[in-house]
């Protein structure tokens, strides 16, 4: 080994945004439990294209002993990503997680048939850092992917003046879904939290990790339910009170 630089990741500044993962070309970082990790010392050149991504300052070269950068075991780590090889978690890393607040456009308004009422960038929950600037203070809507596609007024009824988070409760992590949730919740402190989901027994697991997210991050919050027909209808609307009862 020899004293060389190398990246240190500060996990307390870490808020798991990602950005960073866009920048290592050679793949030394990953998102673990929410957070950028170095996979291994052999894939650091020690270069910091990385360090200016870094939104929150948690990334810094240092200088200590390591061993020497391996060009070969990067090309080796790039080969078994490319073939769908256990890497960070659904997202993370993903060009579209820059976040953005978008504007609407001039030929429709929120409520105006054909409008979109999206205000924000991105949709996806685990592309989401807990200070997204839109999460704050937003009446938060966790959608599930099929009550999205289902519900034919979702742009008119459902998006205006809210902030939507988006995901699968049946296909994803859903564990990864409850740990990013709390973070928000815990970090954005979003004003409200609504569950949309549909009448089929996977999606409610959506529910449960509303109700797990609230719990992880001590907050003190009713969570709305509005749960979409496979038609496209609404069936209930309601909301779950601090012992999970429906109100």
């Amino acid at each position: 080994m020899a004293l060389r630089k190398i990246i240190e990741i500060n996990e307390e500044k870490c808020d798991g945004c990602g950005q960073c993962i866009l920048s290592c070309a050679e793949g030394a970082l990953e998102i673990v439990d929410g957070k950028a990790k170095l996979v291994g010392d052999i894939l650091c050149d020690g270069l910091g294209a990385c360090l200016g991504e870094c939104p929150q300052d948690a990334l810094h070269l240092i200088e200590r002993e390591a061993p020497e950068f391996d060009e070969e075991a990067v090309h080796e780590r790039m080969a078994k990503m490319k073939d769908g090889a256990p890497k960070a978690p659904a997202g993370f890393g993903c060009p579209s997680s820059q976040a953005m607040i978008m504007t609407m456009p001039p030929q429709g308004t929120p409520g105006e048939a054909g409008a979109s009422s999206l205000g924000h960038w991105p949709v996806k929950l685990q592309l989401m850092g807990p200070n997204t600037p839109f999460l704050k203070g937003a009446d938060l809507v966790l959608l599930a992917d099929c009550a999205a596609a289902s519900n034919p007024a979702l742009h008119q009824k459902v998006l205006p003046n809210k902030a939507i988070a988006m995901g699968c409760p049946k296909l994803d992590d859903l564990q990864a879904h409850i740990d990013k949730l709390a973070q928000i919740l815990e970090g954005a402190t979003p004003k409200s939290l609504t569950v949309m989901f549909m009448d089929v027994p996977c999606c409610k697991g959506f529910v449960y990790a509303a109700q797990k997210a609230v719990e992880k991050a001590g907050v003190d919050m009713p969570i709305g339910l509005i749960q979409i027909g496979r038609n496209g209808d609404v069936l209930m609307e309601g909301a779950l009170d601090e012992k999970g009862k429906l109100s």
